[in-house]
């Protein structure tokens, strides 16, 4: 797993020092001598993580990582400060400042490379999420960045895990300040507490009683429900070897006792916003999958699901020996509705006749906007007069009820024509079929529209 990292700091030796260290792990190394120098690197989006100095001569570490953190196209860059501060209250700053993490030095090499590692995890998957979400841009949604930056990671629900009352009783109170806090004292129903509980945070001990904490952390990896959740370690000082292990099972971050409260705080926000800021862009992704199939007025599936789905499902028809019947519907006379009453009140009617579709139907069927006021229902499994049953419950549907329009100020009668056929030869082009459905909506408009015509293959 490799990764552009950026190393930060004035002194040359401490630079040339990280360099080999990361070097050796096979990541690629970029360095600055100032954070001038940092944020122009960052804004090419040349590295995939920082590692900060605080004591240099331009700007300090916490300045620059408050101007990556608070700009939309830096602000996902995981920072970690590497630093000779030592204080509590200095690891408070950075992590307010928005860094992920806060080293002090002499910095460990298995400590460093596993937080690195465990960071280009974070960053990999980010990246994926955030190169997916682009297309959301496109079709007018909002990117998830700014709101990120103004989130204080506060009010989340936290789920502690720790079955000795010294410690979660001291620990509750302090996050139950900024948060919904759950303890659980029983590790072994912790995991389905935290997969039932929708939480923002999962808070392990890895002292627990007769309990494995990172087996309890390692589950929660692999469950479903609980993948995405982050998770704070908290440890005794003298487990590196567990912590690091936990680092590379996926455990987010970790605190060590005694657990200072401001510092516990900070880093609860900063998970919080970090679930934040991915949840969103999931949503983003998912929506803009959604927008890019579906028809924004009617909420059925639009014309380019249809015609890749129709393919499928008529595939499918001539391996199993099964039926497929297609309807193309039209509403009567509906440029005279948007000429008389207005395009509002033509809205009104397509989104009504979108539901009268639905319960006509059946879960299995596919119905979709094709374009303007046409629509096509495809009914696998459905043989010719089956589907003309179906068709003509709809028509009647359809003309036995006025529509309501303007907030239901004015009802209008309203009437379709359908134009019905079928899949009968195995391996025929959906077009054809299409096609066919077509010609015989055509015929039923001729005909004196508000009636089902059928064309035989």
């Amino acid at each position: 797993m490799s990764a552009r990292i950026l190393v930060v700091d004035d002194v040359p030796a401490n630079v040339k020092l990280l360099e080999a260290r990361l070097s050796a792990e096979y990541f690629d190394v970029l360095t600055a001598s100032n954070g001038t120098e940092a944020l122009e690197i960052c804004a090419r989006a040349e590295c995939d993580i920082i590692l900060l100095d605080v004591m240099m001569p331009d700007m300090d570490g916490f300045e620059v990582c408050r101007r990556l953190k608070s700009n939309p196209a830096t602000h996902f860059i995981p920072v970690v400060i590497v630093t000779a501060l030592d204080s509590p209250a200095d690891r408070v700053r950075g992590l307010e400042a928005g860094a992920d993490d806060f080293l002090t030095k002499p910095v460990s090499d298995v400590v460093l490379i596993a937080r690195v590692r465990s960071l280009t995890r974070l960053k990999m998957m980010t990246d994926e999420l955030r190169m997916r979400a682009i297309t959301s841009l496109e079709i007018g949604m909002q990117a998830p960045e700014r709101s990120a930056i103004a989130d204080k990671g506060m009010g989340g629900r936290i789920l502690l895990v720790d079955d000795r009352p010294s410690s979660y009783e001291k620990l509750a109170p302090i996050l139950s300040s900024e948060h919904t806090v759950d303890v659980e004292t029983n590790p072994a129903e912790a995991l389905f507490h935290a997969a039932e509980g929708n939480y923002d945070l999962l808070i392990v001990s890895l002292s627990l009683d007769n309990y494995d904490g990172l087996r309890l952390c390692s589950q929660a990896r692999s469950l479903e429900r609980t993948r995405q959740v982050p998770i704070l370690a908290i440890s005794d000082a003298d487990n590196n070897t567990r912590l690091m292990r936990g680092l590379e099972i996926g455990v987010n971050d970790y605190l060590l006792r005694p657990v200072d409260k401001n510092e516990l705080m900070a880093r609860a926000r900063t998970q919080i916003r970090r679930r934040r800021y991915t949840d969103h862009l999931r949503d983003n992704v998912q929506n803009s999958i959604e927008m890019a199939i579906t028809d924004a007025l009617t909420g059925l599936h639009n014309r380019r699901y249809m015609e890749s789905h129709l393919a499928t499902l008529a595939e499918q028809a001539s391996m199993r020996g099964k039926p497929l019947a297609l309807m193309i519907l039209d509403i009567d006379y509906f440029k005279a509705i948007n000429d008389t009453y207005g395009h509002d009140a033509g809205d009104d009617v397509l989104r009504e006749f979108a539901v009268r579709i639905r319960k006509s139907i059946r879960g299995i069927d596919l119905a979709c906007r094709y374009g303007g006021e046409e629509f096509v229902i495809v009914m696998p499994e459905t043989d010719l007069h089956v589907a003309g049953m179906v068709a003509e419950r709809l028509r009647r549907s359809i003309a036995g009820e006025p529509f309501a329009v303007d907030k239901g100020g004015t009802r209008i009668a309203v009437t379709i024509s359908i134009g019905l056929t079928t899949l009968e030869r195995k391996g025929e082009p959906v077009g054809d079929v299409l096609k066919r459905a077509d010609t015989a909506l055509y015929r039923a408009k001729h005909d004196g529209r508000n009636r089902v015509v059928s064309a035989a293959a």
